[in-house]
């Protein structure tokens, strides 16, 4: 089974399956006798940078005069929607298109739709850029950034602050929300690093649940529903800061290393010219607004090179036994 195809069937609501059912695939390109590493067979990588290559012959690139933007799923789509606001319209403004926020319900139906061609540019969580790479043909251009470097996060194990659970050795035979299977800090990482560091198998030692998102996973814990939960500390950080919780509510039991965050990218068949303009929006997008208020850790956004910077992302699915395949 392949992971998009698990995620739907583990972690996503039923809205993902409509979503999803609504795309038609277009018909696969035939497969080239070419190099394509964990890429699709759709895809070639000659140069060996782990991203399709664009199509060499302009017939087979796609210029739309309406441009489809999404962000990664969240609790509240429209909410976010609106924080997007001020980018579309300089996005629009750089390429010269109009520009529509999609909202999707699960990261398996935002790699679906930029693999069916309805999404063209979009901001992937983490663990689903490696998803949207090999599977869609995303190229990751961008991450947000703070005073000139990346702007990274943490998973978390969190648990409410007065369930009883006070170390990371009370949590054998609890319930543990995780995310979905594609997220890289709420299922793939602690599923590694538990299992690496604890011995803790999530899927016999632990009674598991998927919640469809960070900010539920993290609600669930506020509100008591589920005893413990992995999570990106940066989306705990912004619900605390909106007051959607009170961080005195929750106890954080585990910390792991600085991972990088959400990347923005485009489709790799879009015509060159208009590829350029949208990392170019990306890279000249004044800081401030509604964004600015929403990641007040970020103060802009800074080129990534995938092959660099989402090496240890590949390195903890490998670690999962997952190979991001897409068959």
């Amino acid at each position: 089974m392949s992971l998009i195809t698990k995620t739907l069937t583990t972690g996503a609501s039923a809205f993902a399956f409509i979503a999803v059912a609504a795309f038609a695939f277009p018909a696969p390109a035939q497969a080239q006798d070419c190099p394509r590493g964990t890429l699709d067979d759709r895809f070639c990588d000659v140069d060996g940078d782990l991203l399709a290559d664009s199509p060499e012959d302009s017939s087979e690139w796609i210029d739309p005069d309406t441009l489809i933007f999404t962000y990664a799923p969240v609790e509240d789509p429209a909410q976010y929607a609106a924080i997007w606001d001020d980018f579309i319209e300089h996005l629009s403004q750089a390429t010269g298109r109009e520009v529509r926020y999609f909202s999707v319900n699960s990261y398996a139906a935002m790699v679906e739709a930029m693999r069916a061609g309805r999404l063209h540019v979009g901001g992937f969580a983490t663990g689903s850029v490696p998803l949207g790479v090999n599977c869609a043909g995303l190229h990751p251009y961008v991450t947000m950034s703070l005073d000139g470097a990346i702007r990274g996060y943490e998973m978390e194990i969190i648990t409410h602050a007065e369930s009883g659970i006070e170390s990371m050795d009370d949590i054998m035979g609890r319930q543990m929300a995780f995310v979905n299977p594609a997220s890289n800090s709420g299922f793939r990482a602690p599923s590694a690093l538990l299992s690496a560091e604890f011995g803790i198998d999530v899927e016999n030692d632990l009674e598991t649940a998927f919640s469809g998102g960070h900010d539920a996973s993290i609600l669930g814990v506020a509100n008591r529903d589920y005893d413990l939960a992995a999570i990106a500390n940066s989306v705990m950080g912004r619900m605390a800061d909106r007051g959607v919780i009170d961080l005195d509510d929750i106890r954080v039991l585990y910390q792991s290393e600085t991972f990088p965050t959400t990347a923005y990218g485009a489709v790799y068949n879009l015509a060159p010219e208009l590829r350029e303009s949208i990392r170019e929006a990306f890279l000249t997008f004044e800081w401030a607004g509604a964004l600015a208020e929403e990641f007040g850790d970020a103060d802009g956004f800074i080129e990534i090179d995938y092959q660099e910077h989402w090496d240890i992302i590949r390195r903890i699915a490998a670690e999962s036994g997952d190979e991001l395949s897409c068959s």
